[in-house]
């Protein structure tokens, strides 16, 4: 689905057609589901309506449906820049170890 075209309130509704779908299929009651989310019930059925309501409430009840994988689409991936890479490799090539010993600046001693 294109959600750059839907309103914000169609999207608060699709929101809750989610909701409602979830909690419908796990054969939850809006009673039950919002004492275990620790909200009150009209406040789950304003959610479930596409009514403004707390991110946090949206949150407590993706976590009692066990649905808070729907926030990984909000996950921040790291990335390196290519010039922090070349910095990296740099960092972990071989170096050439001299022996000081040999070089001509520093003839061996003799005894």
């Amino acid at each position: 689905m294109d959600y750059s075209g839907l309103s914000d309130l169609q999207i608060l509704q699709q929101i809750g057609d989610f909701i409602k779908a979830e909690r419908i299929q796990q054969q939850k009651s809006q009673e039950q589901l919002a004492k275990v989310a620790g909200i009150s019930r009209s406040t789950l059925s304003l959610l479930e309506r596409g009514e403004k309501v707390n991110l946090i409430t949206l949150i407590q009840v993706l976590r009692v449906l066990d649905r808070l994988q729907w926030l990984e689409a909000f996950e921040v991936k790291k990335t390196i820049s290519p010039i922090e890479y070349i910095k990296l490799q740099k960092k972990h090539e071989r170096q050439r170890v001299r022996n000081t010993d040999m070089a001509a600046d520093n003839p061996p001693l003799e005894w």
